[in-house]
């Protein structure tokens, strides 16, 4: 067998892996929005839901940077109130 068949073959295995992969991948992909979908019928808020699986991806730093950061920007938009001023601290 020359070098140019092994490569040939080589390249066609490899090829043919990824293949397997992108449909087991699609199947996965399925599943996964089955799921959801049940969740939803089971009257959750997928949206959150996806939420929730991004947030659990995360290192508990990461996540409370993230939420810290979320936290200020919602704060400078007015999104959050600001804490009540408390008159008698200053009396």
């Amino acid at each position: 067998m020359g070098q140019s068949t092994i490569a040939r073959e080589q390249l066609r295995a490899l090829v043919e892996r990824i293949e397997r992969l992108e449909e087991e991948k699609k199947s996965i992909a399925e599943d996964i929005r089955d799921v959801y979908g049940e969740a939803k019928g089971n009257g959750y808020d997928v949206k959150v839901l996806r939420e929730v699986i991004k947030l659990r991806k995360q290192e508990a730093h990461e996540r409370s940077e993230h939420e810290a950061v979320l936290d200020l920007y919602k704060h400078a938009l007015g999104m959050i109130p600001s804490a009540p001023v408390d008159d008698e601290a200053y009396s």
